[in-house]
């Protein structure tokens, strides 16, 4: 994804400012333009920012709780890489730790999506980076918690949808091993011959780890073979 050039809209945009900000929204958010039959569910929202009557975060809002953007990102990707994936979205970044994961993974949890949505917008750093009428837009921040963090945010924003599936976050690819080179994740024994005994039943409780807030600790605590079982599963 490109780097964008901050734009912000304020009272005195013209019609074709908000216009622009409105096609970067959708570059930066939805990674793309909306079809013409996805633009009909949007029309009241991009009608009320085009006069002015809601800002880039109220705008936001109301996108990422539409169907265009869940069905875009949320129906088809595992809860662990659509929270990734609003991190980039809307902060710009990849999550950094496991406790921010856990935080917003709880509220998505136990309080739905839309509401996970709202707390990342409605958030300290949201508010310093792009207050309530700048674009978000990738983000390079002048320091990182780590090396890793650094990376992996520069993977995250130049990843295209789905490039490196749809199941799990960035954060967690170097738990099982894997190297990320030109924006492509792989093993570095991808052309060894995986042998297993297990059954399809412990595979599919492998995978429902991937779901919950404990992953990190879970995926430390795989052996070889699993790893290499998850690595297949989701390559």
């Amino acid at each position: 994804m490109h780097c964008f050039q901050p734009l912000t809209v304020s009272r005195h945009s013209s019609t074709e400012e908000r216009q622009r900000a409105l096609y970067q929204l959708y570059h930066q958010v939805l990674e793309r333009q909306p079809y013409i039959f996805e633009r009909q569910s949007l029309a009241k929202a991009e009608k009320d920012f085009l006069v002015d009557k809601i800002g880039v975060k109220r705008f936001l809002s109301e996108f990422g709780r539409s169907d265009v953007y869940l069905n875009a990102f949320y129906h088809n990707s595992s809860n662990m890489k659509f929270l990734e994936l609003c991190f980039k979205h809307f902060l710009g970044r990849a999550p950094v730790s496991q406790g921010e994961i856990k935080h917003y993974c709880d509220i998505m949890m136990y309080e739905g999506v839309a509401a996970m949505i709202t707390a990342i917008l409605d958030c300290e750093e949201y508010r310093k980076a792009f207050g309530c009428f700048t674009v978000p837009h990738p983000r390079q921040p002048l320091y990182y918690e780590s090396p890793k963090a650094y990376t992996e945010s520069q993977l995250l924003n130049r990843e295209h949808v789905g490039q490196r599936g749809r199941s799990i976050p960035t954060i967690y690819w170097h738990q099982l091993g894997l190297t990320c080179e030109g924006g492509v994740c792989r093993h570095p024994e991808a052309d060894e011959v995986v042998e297993s005994h297990l059954p399809p039943e412990d595979l599919a409780k492998l995978l429902q780890l991937l779901q919950s807030p404990q992953t990190e600790q879970a995926l430390s605590a795989l052996s070889a073979e699993q790893k290499a079982l998850l690595r297949r599963a989701i390559g």
